[in-house]
């Protein structure tokens, strides 16, 4: 009986001395902190996104926020994520954010580097494949920073993309001329969707003469030809010319396609004035004077006066009256023996140093 009362005791001692433990376990461990988990989201800071159709894509841009913002919770962003939504046409225009977050996908997640901060702008390219279906497009986007918070999202960017756009043009060509650079391409056969014939009002053209800044629209309207002429350059400086075939959208705006080829040259300047023309003389006591027409290139930096007394000399044997470029359309020949007759012909100089063909030769009597 003693050896049952002392095996109670002890299942119940041993029973009651750890229910004692596990209360100071527990105890301990409630005065234990934790790191802070950050919220999913937390901020409102977002951004505006724009695009447009080009070809068989979206190009997608955007802006990263001030580094002097008032919101300083994304200024460590990490990452940009963009999302998009396929619609029916005919799906209300207005969705909620959480809508949207349980119905649109993760397309692309772009990365942002420190020194990305210093952009303008970020873009992102989306390219469609055609299922022969009309459908609108909703876009959005969304920061990410290191710690994982997101912020609310952009604007929503809605597009309804047109089957038929015309494909890019190609072979694009650049031939240099005195007064312009012509741009020369073929025509596409066929859109972006296989169908023919290419769905074309036109072509833009487009320069660039430093890679740092955007290119430049050279046509006011687009161009119905396929070739274009860039009378506005400078010898001497580097271009780079690309072309797009200008589509008529499904809503009556026009929808470009994407780049043609580029082609990029460095113009020089090998091309010679014209001969001067419409020279005279006239003779006066100890002198004759001359005169002649301006030439028409802007170029021109002035004139060689050239003379003989023989006519039949070759020409690269006459002598030279100006050492200096002449400036003006007038000389005068004080250097004249009275009863002689002289022969003379000018040459017009550019500023690169291009010289032009002998002038006729014309002829006149010192009295």
């Amino acid at each position: 009986m003693l050896n049952k009362l002392v095996l109670s005791y002890n299942r119940e001692s041993k029973a009651l001395l750890a229910f004692i433990i596990l209360g100071l376990l527990i105890s301990l461990n409630c005065g234990k902190r934790t790191p802070p988990r950050p919220p999913i989201e937390t901020s409102n800071q977002r951004t505006e996104v724009y695009g447009n159709q080009r070809g068989n894509t979206i190009n997608l841009t955007w802006r990263l926020p001030d580094q002097n913002a008032p919101e300083k919770s994304l200024l460590n962003i990490a990452r940009v994520n963009i999302y998009r939504l396929t619609e029916p046409t005919n799906a209300p225009l207005t969705l909620s954010e959480e809508e949207f977050a349980s119905q649109g996908i993760l397309i692309f997640s772009v990365q942002v580097a420190e020194e990305n901060f210093g952009l303008k702008q970020m873009n992102y390219t989306d390219t469609l494949e055609f299922a022969g279906q009309n459908v609108r497009l909703r876009y959005a986007l969304r920061f990410v920073n290191r710690s994982g918070q997101k912020s609310s999202f952009s604007n929503f960017l809605l597009i309804e993309p047109v089957i038929k756009v015309a494909n890019n043009p190609n072979s694009i060509q650049a031939k240099i001329l005195e007064d312009a650079i012509i741009i020369e391409w073929n025509i596409p056969a066929e859109n972006v969707d296989g169908s023919k014939p290419a769905n074309i009002i036109g072509y833009n053209i487009y320069r660039v003469g430093d890679e740092s800044n955007p290119e430049d629209i050279l046509n006011r309207q687009p161009v119905t030809d396929n070739n274009f002429r860039d009378e506005f350059f400078t010898f001497g400086n580097d271009y780079r010319y690309f072309v797009r075939a200008v589509s008529l959208g499904g809503n009556g705006n026009p929808i470009e396609s994407a780049d043609s080829n580029s082609v990029k040259v460095k113009p020089r300047d090998i091309f010679p004035p014209s001969a001067p023309g419409a020279i005279t003389v006239a003779a006066a006591p100890n002198n004759l004077s001359i005169f002649f027409a301006v030439n028409p290139e802007k170029d021109v930096a002035g004139y060689r006066i050239y003379r003989s007394t023989d006519r039949s000399k070759p020409l690269t044997e006459w002598s030279l009256l100006n050492q200096q470029l002449l400036t003006t359309n007038t000389f005068q020949d004080k250097d004249v023996t009275p009863n002689t007759n002289y022969f003379y012909f000018l040459t017009a100089v550019d500023k690169i140093g291009n010289v032009s063909q002998a002038s006729a030769v014309v002829s006149e009597t010192a009295p």
